[in-house]
């Protein structure tokens, strides 16, 4: 268990100094092109590299498991189910998230610029789910698991690293609950492929949320007007998706 212990610390400890430094680095660049290290640009280009290079080692370095046996299955329904529970879950995720009290949103400032950035799409929706799978399944959750007989401990840990990680308060209890199901997941499957695509389409839904709403910091009941009646139906509809795809997700992944 010690070992465990010391090898998440550093794999946390690899993430987020690639993070800082890399960070540092593009605030020390971009006034040579005459910008500021804040400019969206520069936020795109920092945090495409991190993932890029949090991406590689991990691989290279085989600390992170991809779990390739997955496909050879020929998983397709199974990634069907993935996306269907990813598309099930993020309207009651807002909603409890919204019966809790307001928390610090300190990154919206920043979430804001990126999306409504050429390639912000790329960086938030693809190159970010990969990165942070590969971390925090492939990596944290898998040494856990190969820890500990208890695997629910193991998902509940590794979900509440995933939620401290993204430093924002306003973001960690969305971030905890979908940590949970990602590890469950990974549970299921042995493998981040289907971590990675729910990853996907969660944040590509947020991403156009935020791109297309007036108003990104809208709460579920202004979205609906008002109307309390169509909100609730909004929330029993994606739980009619949810669920089922959890309950084939569980008929189908088979534990590796």
């Amino acid at each position: 268990m010690k070992k465990t212990v010391y090898d998440i610390i550093f794999y946390l400890a690899v993430f987020m100094a690639l993070m800082i430094v890399l960070s540092r680095i593009t605030d020390t660049i971009a006034p040579l092109f005459g910008v500021k290290g804040d400019h969206p640009v520069a936020l795109i280009v920092s945090s495409g590299l991190t993932n890029l290079i949090v991406i590689v080692l991990f691989l290279w370095r085989r600390w992170g498991h991809v779990g390739r046996n997955f496909l050879k299955d020929r998983p397709m329904a199974s990634l069907g189910w993935t996306l269907g529970a990813a598309a099930g879950v993020i309207i009651p995720a807002v909603w409890l998230q919204e019966q809790l009290p307001d928390l610090p949103d300190i990154t919206s400032d920043i979430l804001l610029k990126m999306v409504h950035t050429p390639g912000g799409y790329f960086i938030l929706a693809i190159t970010t789910p990969v990165a942070e799978e590969i971390v925090f399944r492939g990596a944290i959750l898998r040494r856990l698991l190969d820890t500990t007989t208890y695997h629910w401990v193991a998902i509940v840990v590794s979900a509440i690293l995933f939620a401290l990680i993204h430093i924002n308060p306003a973001q960690m209890p969305q971030a905890f609950l979908v940590g949970i199901i990602l590890g469950w997941i990974y549970y299921r499957a042995g493998s981040t492929i289907p971590c990675i695509v729910f990853h996907w389409l969660n944040n590509t839904i947020a991403y156009f949320f935020i791109l297309i709403l007036p108003d990104p910091q809208m709460k579920l009941t202004d979205l609906y007007g008002g109307n309390n009646q169509s909100l609730l139906l909004s929330i029993l509809f994606s739980l009619c998706i949810f669920i089922p795809s959890i309950i084939q997700l569980n008929a189908r992944l088979k534990r590796h």
